[in-house]
């Protein structure tokens, strides 16, 4: 019989997890597959451990991994990767947005003969606000990676053991993972999933890290930065000169006049903040380089229960 490995990743997640776990444990039972649900708890300071582990005391299949300290989603869903042992892999949020109801869903549509499908929003359940936030964020990805996501991509997704196998051979200490997704390829799917808004608290995804994740994905996915100040600086040193020869046309045949030092100093400044952003651009990309070089662990683990 195959298996069906839950991957949820979380983080202060105390008021979401009994309920989730209420609703998705008889939807897995009416399955007819093996699974397991395996959490990856991100740095938790509330209950959110201690309900997980009060679970798992008294069903096995239901198992947690514990990080030594905060090191992000990405880091938390590729050590549930790892760690998962099912032929099927389902990744989700504890918070019900994509409800566990789809699972069924995302099994019958993967045993058609695919690697991946992906969850796409039927409609987004969520403010205004952070509606205006997620374009801004998935139109900054399409426009500077060239990644094609889908439109309206849910977090809720399920893959096979072939294709996590091929995921994680992706070592990169910069991780992006709706990027690896994409990049990793194989024959995928996609499916509608009815969000419903969020069970309890608040999303710790925020504009800021969105937009950090944005930027994070254009270094890792691109060289557009790089080819941007190339560009702008070959357009620069053309203006440049371009400048220079109309001030001597005008002093040699037009009107003779002297430089004030304001533009001179001006000139400088720009100048100098040209380069000094190019300069920066540089050292991001040399950043990174750096941090690959290490090859630290992608994530520390303090704990594993079940497991």
């Amino acid at each position: 019989m195959k298996k069906l490995s839950l991957i949820v990743p979380v983080y202060f997640e105390e008021d979401c997890i009994n309920q989730y776990l209420f609703e998705t444990i008889p939807v897995l039972d009416n399955i007819e597959m093996e699974w397991e649900i395996v959490f990856i708890d991100d740095g938790s300071k509330d209950k959110t451990q201690e309900l997980i582990k009060a679970f798992a005391d008294r069903d096995n299949r239901i198992k947690l991994i514990e990080f030594s300290y905060n090191q992000g989603k990405q880091a938390a869903v590729s050590a549930g990767i790892n760690y998962a042992t099912g032929d099927y892999l389902l990744y989700m949020d504890p918070d019900l947005q994509d409800p566990p109801n789809e699972i069924p869903n995302f099994v019958a549509e993967i045993e058609k003969g695919y690697d991946l499908v992906f969850g796409v929003r039927k409609e987004k359940i969520d403010s205004t606000i952070n509606k205006i936030y997620s374009r801004i964020f998935w139109g900054t990805l399409n426009k500077f990676t060239g990644l094609e996501i889908p439109k309206g991509l849910a977090v809720m997704r399920i893959f096979n053991r072939k294709f996590a196998e091929k995921f994680m051979q992706y070592r990169e200490q910069n991780r992006f993972i709706e990027g690896i997704f994409i990049h990793v390829g194989m024959k995928r799917s996609q499916i509608e999933v009815s969000q419903r808004k969020r069970f309890a608290g608040k999303s710790k995804f925020n504009f800021k890290r969105k937009m950090q994740l944005a930027f994070d994905a254009i270094f890792d996915f691109s060289e557009l930065p790089l080819k941007l100040a190339v560009r702008l600086g070959i357009f620069m040193s053309l203006l440049g000169v371009l400048s220079f020869i109309i001030i001597l046309f005008f002093k040699l045949f037009i009107i003779d006049f002297a430089a004030g030092w304001p533009s001179i100093i001006s000139g400088i400044i720009l100048s100098l903040g040209i380069q000094l952003f190019f300069i920066g651009i540089a050292a991001i990309y040399i950043g990174r380089i750096y941090k690959e070089s290490k090859q630290r662990p992608l994530f520390s683990i303090k704990e594993m229960t079940n497991l």
